[in-house]
């Protein structure tokens, strides 16, 4: 385990990983038109109140329909991109957002059967890191959904000024909640496939992917493991004061929502208000030591509430983490395939 207080050197070009990242994705590998897709129906089968899930996340016991499509076959790098729907079990006001959108990546070449993991993307929502951290997973045997998060990509409806976080912070919270139970429902259909050992589901997120990754990993018991990079916990306190954050703080106010309130409505969507429940999951957390978007007290906090698990810190700032991308998704690799 890396010391909190011990950050790696920085070593490389930020712009250079990302290039690489993008390389990494099979966008440019696209081949002849696959065969039609497939249809099926996945049994979500949790007992959620045994299980002690949050109110707000439980699900019940039900049957989901999904359609997967064979995307790209990519010979040389032993793995097969599948695009895969399936509807939200939320019905939010814009029925684009409705229907779930995923890239699913799959070892080709496996010896029995394989660790899988949801993906979780930046704020950005481009899916350039959530796809490239995909497609490294699976090169390296794991399989990997890389999930649209709602408002994203095709969930986002055309002309509307929609996105999943915003001032509205109610409605943020809802999109969140969202976002969360979309999840589970990728994690239940990841757990079906033949390929993928249902013991070994796990999360992978990175900075707003991280944050919804850590609701996942708490709310879902069929999670075993999470990697959150760049997370952190306490948001509220976190942000509150930050520079960026000023001006929203000030409109809040402005209308009427304290620092206290605002604390309380947040509170459903922090990853430390379910602090006991990543406890009892695999966690890796990952941080950027001069991070200047989610400040480095925010993980120390969410470390310490989360019994201290393994954590590894590099010196950069948030931006320029992407720099140790390369030895992050080792990290990662390891940890999920423990």
């Amino acid at each position: 385990m890396t010391r909190p207080d011990t950050p790696h050197r920085r070593d490389m070009d930020p712009a250079i990983v990302l290039g690489l990242l993008a390389a990494l994705t099979p966008a440019a590998d696209a081949a002849e038109p696959g065969p039609p897709a497939t249809e099926g129906e996945v049994r979500f089968v949790c007992d959620d109140e045994k299980c002690h899930v949050p109110d707000r996340f439980r699900l019940p016991p039900h049957e989901f329909p999904f359609e997967q499509r064979l995307k790209y076959d990519l010979t040389h790098s032993g793995v097969e991109v599948f695009d895969v729907t399936f509807p939200s079990p939320v019905t939010s006001p814009h029925p684009e957002n409705n229907t779930v959108y995923a890239e699913y990546f799959r070892p080709k070449r496996a010896g029995g059967k394989l660790p899988a993991v949801v993906v979780l993307d930046i704020l950005d929502g481009k899916g350039v890191v959530s796809r490239g951290a995909a497609m490294w997973l699976a090169q390296h045997g794991v399989a990997a959904m890389a999930l649209t998060m709602p408002y994203y990509g095709p969930r986002r409806p055309a002309g509307v000024r929609v996105r999943m976080l915003s001032p509205d912070v109610d409605r943020s919270v809802a999109n969140v909640r969202q976002a969360v139970l979309d999840g589970r429902r990728a994690v239940a259909w990841l757990g079906s496939r033949p390929e993928v050992d249902p013991d070994r589901l796990g999360v992978v997120g990175t900075s707003l992917g991280s944050f919804t990754g850590g609701l996942l990993a708490a709310a879902e018991p069929r999670v075993h493991s999470a990697c959150l990079l760049l997370t952190g916990g306490g948001l509220v306190d976190a942000f509150y004061s930050h520079p960026q954050a000023g001006l929203i703080a000030q409109a809040l106010l402005l209308a009427g929502v304290t620092r206290e309130k605002l604390q309380r409505l947040i509170a459903p969507v922090d990853p430390l208000t379910y602090a006991d429940r990543l406890r009892d999951k695999k966690l890796l957390l990952i941080g950027a030591s001069r991070d200047d978007v989610v400040p480095p007290e925010a993980l120390r906090r969410l470390w310490e509430a989360t019994g201290r698990p393994k954590i590894v810190w590099f010196d950069a700032t948030h931006v320029g983490a992407a720099a140790y991308a390369f030895p992050a998704m080792n990290a990662v690799i390891a940890h999920v395939k423990e």
